[in-house]
């Protein structure tokens, strides 16, 4: 997919600087633009020289390795100038993650690539995002990054269509999930037969086995769970050493190695240990075998079982996206030759002629050619009453036809319909980072390294101070810490909140374009609503007529005759009165419109005027006694037009469009949660603060021209205000675009939902105060996963390196607590092997609460208008 971005979502820090680049450049016409994108490029620090082609338009850039210029430098640079740089976007299924320092090999590997402008790693979602350059790498070299790595590149989305790949992603989990069900059984059984037969000496018909035989056994049962069921750190630590780096893995296969290597040579070389001051049985454990066996078996097999409790986990994350893939059937039936043929929805082409009956689900989008009935658009809008359809409606894929059948025209097809598209949008958005990832990025880059540096430091320091046996105590002690940190919790705990949160949304026809705009929405403060087609219903009709000395019809004739070549909503009322009344619609000539002003042309040979009082003030037309009508008229509420013909005014039409229903309650709700309201619009102030009074919003900024609504958000922002603009237009699309977070109303127009950070697919303005307390929710969520996290790492790290021992220098350790601490208040590994496997499912499980809870969100009420039409998420 190619695309220009609304934001370069890449610190300086995240792309590793090239020695050189080539940029495609769009928007240059002559010498002179070649000339400015070269200087532009040329002032960059670190870049040494740039050479602009008009002909290839392209710049290729020769940079200065030491000053770290990336690709996202470059393109900020040349898109500030004025100019494009196309970029490509890849989503890759990644194998083999296991831990936040895969993450950060991954995204290290992918962004080191030449015209890498951000590379986005998710652990919970197994997926890398990749925007680059166009043109700057192939698929080949993303494979080649990601496997040289040493991990698995799966696939890249978009080789099938969205059902396939998903199918294909729950086998390959399901298939995870079946072989670490098989390790975790075998590990666990035979760590458990292993510790139970470390006591057989107390069972008399067993006392006269030898040590050594024990121990042969034991080792023979132990060496399939380390090497086999194992085997899965060993590649992964093995795969990081190949790069000169370290994971969790690394962790998990030096500890377990320790103790299963130790043990082995205890037993192999049993009278060369017995004569050696290292070997002494009892330790941490108690073990009279003096071999820790049990101890690398049941580390393995409680890892592993954290990790399926976890895998399965995180496949709950993807419940949202599960339901609405499912929601597409699998047949349809067509017309072909006059003949109804039930077809497989995949053979379903554009033009197709589909018949819907009674309870079945719409196969793609159309638009209804026959027939009438109730659709269930829920799934899409979050709206509960059904959508009354019928000739030229628009039908979307998913929906449910409720009574009546149907005939309609496929308009668009597999990955072009409306839920194709949403389900493609919340997958970005689910696999996005949140800035606040940011700091578990600069954590897990020194976490492994440290952990190691931890290990080394507590065996050589219990070597010389632990009870004995010394040797044994320091080398369980440093298998405790090496198993006790926990680097999946650290990477699970943002992502996995973050695809819940996303997929709750769009469950309740809340589309976010980022994980960047759901953290964003929890700060926000003030939430300014443009006032037509959302707090209104965009629909307005003509309520009042005034005329000075004529009669209403022609009035309406002239006013309806200009009005008749705008397309704003307000004179669209005026031409549909006509039309009821039967009149007849003269044709217009020399049209013009200013905007949030109004229009004029010559109709009926006359030069006919309909526009804002202010308007027409501003021509030097007095009002003179319709003046106190239009004061009449803005206080109920209305939106007056002024009508003059040939320089006199000669009558008033007021215009009122519906509150909706829901304005108020949406307007309160946010009221409640401490958030400022505001209402634009371009009506005079009477008639802004009738409509604000019915909706209770806190200020009124009225009488605003359409190009300045952008500047009072800039206003807002710049008093320190954290603000959200509520849209529906093509004139709100520069508002949304520089709020801090645009949120489009899904009846509104193309432009304003690709302007806008989220997208509201129900039209009903309740869904602002939704998304804010969703993303309250989230991050709350992600700040507990966070804090556990660190807690648990930063608390348990330095008890399983003995830290609990002074306590217990002068006093025995309780009887109960033994089995976790031993005699000496050292951690027994087994408990830190089980303490980290609890980690990351602790942190999973808290994320999957945001599926079920309903904190910090209003409670929707059912919709206010059953004829919601759901949008088409082009953003």
């Amino acid at each position: 997919m190619t695309t220009e971005h609304k934001h370069i979502a890449a610190d300086k820090d995240e792309a590793r600087p090239y020695n050189s680049i080539s940029l495609p450049i769009t928007g240059m016409t002559c010498a002179s633009c070649v000339a400015h994108v070269g200087n532009a490029l040329r002032e960059v620090e670190g870049v040494d020289s740039a050479e602009v082609s008009l002909a290839a338009e392209s710049a290729n850039v020769t940079l200065n390795q030491a000053d770290g210029v990336s690709a996202s430098n470059l393109i900020e640079t040349v898109r500030d100038a004025g100019y494009g740089v196309p970029t490509t976007v890849e989503r890759i299924h990644v194998g083999g993650m296991t831990c936040a320092s895969c993450v950060g090999h991954v995204g290290s590997a992918l962004r080191s690539l030449s015209g890498v402008v951000r590379a986005d790693v998710n652990l919970a979602a197994d997926l890398a995002e990749v925007e680059f350059v166009s043109g700057a790498l192939s698929r080949r070299d993303l494979r080649d990054a990601v496997t040289g790595a040493g991990y698995e590149l799966v696939s890249f989305e978009g080789d099938r269509d969205a059902e396939t790949e998903f199918e294909e992603a729950q086998k390959r989990r399901k298939s995870d999930l079946d072989d670490l069900r098989r390790r975790v059984v075998a590990s666990l059984a035979v760590a458990a037969f292993i510790m139970a037969g470390m006591q057989y000496s107390s069972i008399g018909a067993l006392e006269d086995i030898s040590p050594t035989a024990a121990n042969y056994l034991f080792m023979a049962l132990a060496a399939p769970v380390q090497f086999w069921a194992g085997s899965r750190f060993y590649r992964g630590a093995w795969g990081a050493l190949k790069h000169r780096t370290s994971n969790m893995n690394t962790l998990v296969a030096i500890g377990t190695s320790t103790a299963f290597l130790y043990s082995a040579a205890a037993t192999l070389f049993r009278p060369v240990f017995e004569d050696s001051v290292v070997f002494e049985s009892g330790g941490i454990s108690g073990h009279a075998t003096g071999t820790y066996f049990d101890v690398s078996a049941s580390i393995i097999g409680l890892i592993l079982l954290g990790r399926w409790l976890e895998a399965r986990a995180r496949g709950r994350t993807s419940d949202a996206i599960r339901k609405l893939i499912g929601l597409t059937p699998n047949t349809a039936m067509l017309e072909r030759n006059g003949e109804n043929v039930q077809v497989p929805v995949e053979e379903i082409a554009v033009g197709d002629r589909i018949v819907l009956r009674p309870g079945e689900r719409v196969p793609v989008d159309g638009v209804i050619f026959e027939g009438a009935g109730d659709i269930d658009e829920s799934m899409l809008t979050g709206e509960s009453v059904p959508a009354e359809k019928s000739d030229r409606d628009a039908v979307f894929a998913g929906t449910v036809n409720g009574t009546g059948g149907l005939r309609f025209t496929a308009t668009r097809v597999g990955r072009d319909t409306a839920l194709a598209q949403i389900v493609t949008m919340v997958e970005r958005a689910q696999a996005s980072k949140a800035p606040v990832e940011r700091l578990v990025d600069r954590v897990t880059a020194v976490f492994v390294p440290a952990v190691l540096s931890a290990a080394l430091m507590t065996f050589v320091v219990w070597m010389f101070l632990a009870p004995d046996p010394a040797f044994v105590n320091a080398l369980l002690l440093t298998v405790a810490v090496l198993v006790i940190a926990c680097p999946c919790a650290l990477g699970l705990a943002t992502p996995t909140a973050i695809m819940v949160g996303m997929g709750r949304g769009a469950s309740r026809g809340l589309l976010i374009r980022n994980a960047e705009v759901l953290e964003s929405a929890q700060k926000l403060d003030t939430v300014v609503f443009d006032k037509t087609g959302t707090l209104t219903e965009g629909r307005p009709s003509v309520s009042s007529v005034v005329v000075n000395g004529g009669n209403e019809n022609e009035l309406l004739a002239l006013a309806a005759a200009v009005e008749s070549g705008s397309e704003h909503p307000v004179g669209s009322a005026v031409v549909n009165r006509a039309r009821e009344l039967g009149i007849d619609i003269d044709q217009v000539s020399d049209f013009s419109a200013t905007a949030g002003r109004g229009v004029e042309g010559m109709a009926q040979g006359s030069e006919v005027l309909v526009g804002s009082p202010a308007m027409l003030s501003e021509r030097g037309i007095e009002l003179g006694d319709l003046a106190g009508n239009v004061s009449e008229l803005s206080g109920r509420g209305e939106t007056v037009l002024a009508v003059a013909v040939n320089g006199s005014a000669i009558g008033l039409i007021g215009v009122m469009d519906t509150v909706r229903k829901s304005a108020a309650e949406a307007v309160q709700v946010l009221k409640s949660m401490g958030i400022r309201t505001v209402m634009l619009t371009g009506d005079n102030r009477q008639t802004a603060e009738a409509v604000a009074q019915r909706v209770g919003v806190d200020e009124v900024v009225a009488e605003v021209l359409p190009a300045d609504k952008a500047e009072r958000i800039a206003e807002l922002k710049s008093g320190g205000a954290r603000v959200a603009m509520v849209g529906d237009g093509i004139n709100d699309a520069p508002a949304l675009a520089l709020a801090d977070v645009g949120i489009a109303i899904g009846s509104g127009t193309d432009i304003a939902i690709e302007s806008a950070d989220i997208t509201l697919t129900a039209n009903d303005p309740r869904g602002v105060a939704e998304v804010i307390g969703l993303s309250r929710s989230t991050m709350r969520t992600v700040r507990q996963n966070l804090f556990w996290a660190f807690f648990y790492n930063v608390a348990l790290i330095p008890v399983a390196a003995g830290a609990l021992h002074p306590l217990f220098l002068d006093a025995d350790v309780p009887g109960w607590i033994q089995p976790l601490l031993g005699q000496h208040g050292f951690l027994n590994p087994i408990a830190a092997a089980a303490a980290m496997a609890l980690s990351s499912v602790t942190v999973v499980m808290n994320s999957l609460r945001l599926g079920r809870t309903k904190a910090d969100e209003p409670v929707r009420r059912p919709p206010a208008s059953p004829r919601a039409t759901p949008a088409i998420a082009s953003a």
